[in-house]
């Protein structure tokens, strides 16, 4: 486990008080050692000289009394004295201190010569160490004999010992106040070091509120007298204010810290209330966490913002029925709106981060990444019209790609946005529709007018010479078949002109299930001898219309006839009713089980003289006819073949379905069609 900063400084202090204290013990100890066994020389040769000056005359006299006296007396001044004897000038032993004797290989030990005042040596006896002293007695410049002193060491050394263990203790002592002088020094500094660790802990986790510098005794707006509450650093105990931006004291200055800590060293405030250097962290770990606070605090508005921001972007794109979505410049998908998403059929999620390969077929995705790589490669935008088959049918889109800068001026990518035109592109065709019968039905107009006159005559003619021959002759039946052609001709001459003749409209209140079923009660009888059948599902209650009663008749024939036409053997058709509140109209619908168009086809019915019956079954003019009748009530027809799979409880593998969409009365679309009611079509 590693440790602590307190550790680390109570091991610290201890190792460095303990390696002092070593080198202090070591130190004098030798210094100790070193005086002693000098003090120890000097005594020695002190005792020696005096022995060797007090022998002289006692040894020229050969007074051995007086020798061993001075001798015993020498040995008794210190325990640490051990012998002490003397030698004639020839070497031989006078007088000694040994009592089992003197020993011989003492005697060799150690010598002076006569030109030294004495000589040291350091004898080692086995059991115990002995500094030996040998001194010359000197009687007029003559030798007459050797002093030899012995002084133990063991003596010295036990002193020595006795001062190493005083002085080990005396450290030891020292050591153990100055550890505890450390710690009560060190704890402080640990402790608030401890809570600066404790804080960042806090400031980690979110907690930015901490408080960490201690209170001062007086704060910056008691020392200045000041009342100015609006002051940012009013109040703020935990705070000083030379940390604070925007202080009102006249002394300071504008900006933030690095600005105006240069003046505020120079305030008495800063004098007083600033403290040691962990004071110093602490209050700026303080001013940093108030400083984070505000900074995170605007960072989560402006996030907040940012969010708020994107969501009502994402909002308002999401509802636009135009579809947008946004690519980088490697074509892969970064944003697509909710109409996009619908548009392909997939997920948000399931988009971004795509490119158009793991969306569209290969075909399709390499036309999308050429067309991206010229509008990158050139920077001119695309606009483009193309038609698209998918679940819902054919659809038509008009599509813009223009390329999207970034700050440097480089394309960064593309913005794609597209509107569904299918309703614009269905309006066109029929505007074309209404272009090509209004062409149409003036060149029919004069065509039927040149016709119908010689039909007249012809028919009447014919008629005539059928009075004048005989019922039973070949030329009776000759006539009767030109006449019978002649008013097949004039039925159609007739079709023509109505097709194209300008007729007056009565327009008035309408209940269209009534002129439905007025209609239906007409043909029901001749469609149930061909095994075609009449089912009605008129929704009750309807609200009434403003029509031409006549005329909606005749394109309800029109349409039941034609259905009628479809149906080769048996049966059915199917006409339904309801109201479309959203779009306020009125819903008429012609379902057959018939063969039903085909997708070649379909798109001409509406043609004049266009038909899908053989010939002399249909003069091609009944839905064109139609068509004009329900565009006259400023309504739409459309045809779906096969029908819609709801729309058809009949099994049947063909059929079509024909809808008309006509507008709900009101009062002032009353109005506006009494204005133009004699406004009629062709």
């Amino acid at each position: 486990m590693k440790l602590g900063f307190r550790s680390k400084i109570y091991l610290g202090l201890f190792s460095l008080l303990l390696l002092l204290g070593i080198v202090i013990l070591f130190v004098v100890s030798m210094i100790m050692k070193e005086a002693l066994l000098e003090e120890n020389r000097n005594r020695g040769i002190s005792i020696g000289s005096i022995l060797a000056a007090r022998m002289a005359e006692p040894v020229l006299a050969m007074d051995f009394f007086r020798m061993k006296t001075l001798v015993d007396e020498t040995v008794r001044l210190s325990d640490d004295i051990f012998y002490t004897f003397v030698l004639n000038d020839k070497g031989k032993p006078l007088v000694h201190t040994f009592k089992g004797g003197f020993p011989i290989e003492l005697k060799e030990a150690n010598s002076v010569s006569d030109i030294h005042k004495y000589s040291i040596r350091l004898l080692d006896t086995g059991k115990q160490l002995i500094y030996d002293y040998a001194f010359p007695i000197i009687i007029d410049k003559d030798r007459f004999g050797t002093i030899r002193i012995g002084l133990l060491r063991t003596k010295i050394q036990e002193v020595i010992n006795r001062l190493i263990r005083s002085t080990f203790l005396s450290t030891g002592i020292v050591i153990i106040i100055a550890v505890f002088v450390g710690t009560a020094l060190a704890l402080p500094v640990t402790s608030r070091i401890k809570i600066l660790h404790k804080s960042s802990e806090q400031a980690l986790l979110g907690n930015l509120d901490i408080q960490v510098a201690p209170l001062l005794k007086k704060n910056c707006w008691e020392i200045m007298n000041c009342n100015k509450k609006e002051c940012p650093a009013y109040g703020k105990t935990y705070h000083r204010c030379w940390y604070i931006a925007g202080t009102m004291c006249p002394d300071c200055i504008e900006g933030e810290y690095a600005q105006k800590i240069k003046s505020c060293k120079n305030c008495h405030v800063y004098y007083r209330c600033s403290g040691d250097e962990i004071q110093s962290l602490a209050e700026s770990f303080n001013s940093m966490a108030l400083s984070l606070k505000t900074h995170l605090s605007e960072l989560q508005n402006a996030e907040k913002t940012l969010k708020e921001q994107q969501q009502l972007l994402k909002t308002v794109l999401d509802a636009t029925p135009d579809f947008v979505f946004l690519q980088n410049n490697k074509s892969v998908y970064l944003s697509a709106n909710k109409s996009f998403c619908d548009l392909i059929g997939r997920q948000e999620k399931k988009i971004i981060g795509k490119t158009d390969f793991d969306i569209f077929s290969e075909r399709r995705a390499e036309t999308y990444i050429k067309e991206d790589h010229n509008i990158l490669k050139s920077g001119n935008p695309l606009f483009k019209e193309c038609k698209i088959s998918g679940r819902e049918g054919t659809k038509w889109l008009h599509v813009v790609k223009i390329p999207v800068y970034e700050a440097d001026g480089k394309i960064g990518g593309l913005l794609c946005s597209g509107r569904d035109i299918t309703e614009l592109k269905r309006v066109q065709e029929q505007l074309a529709q209404a272009q090509k019968m209004e062409s149409i039905g003036q060149l029919v107009a004069g065509i039927a007018h040149e016709i119908n006159t010689p039909m007249g005559i012809v028919l009447g003619y014919a008629q005539l010479l059928l009075e004048e021959v005989k019922p039973e002759s070949q030329a009776y039946n000759d006539l009767k078949i030109i006449e019978k052609q002649t008013r097949i001709c004039k039925k159609i001459v007739a079709d023509l002109l109505r097709f194209s003749r300008r007729t007056e409209s009565t327009m008035k209140l309408l209940n269209i299930n009534e002129t439905i079923e007025d209609v239906l009660t007409v043909v029901e009888h001749t469609f149930k001898l061909d095994r075609v059948s009449l089912a009605r599902r008129l929704e009750p209650a309807l609200p009434a219309i403003v029509g031409d009663n006549e005329k909606l008749k005749q394109a309800f024939i029109n349409l039941v006839n034609n259905a009628f036409d479809a149906i080769s053997g048996e049966g059915m058709i199917t006409i339904s009713t309801h109201y479309d509140a959203q779009l306020d109209e009125v819903i008429i619908s012609v379902l057959d089980t018939g063969d039903g168009i085909s997708s070649g086809k379909i798109d001409r019915i509406f043609d004049p003289f266009y038909t899908t019956k053989p010939v002399g079954k249909g003069t091609g003019l009944g839905l064109a006819v139609t068509f004009g009748l329900i565009q006259e009530h400023k309504g739409k027809i459309e045809v779906e073949s096969p029908p819609p799979a709801e729309s058809n409880d009949v099994k049947s593998s063909g059929g079509s379905l024909f809808t008309i969409h006509l507008p709900v009365s009101g009062e002032k679309k009353e109005m506006e069609i009494e204005d133009v009611k004699h406004i009629g079509i062709r």
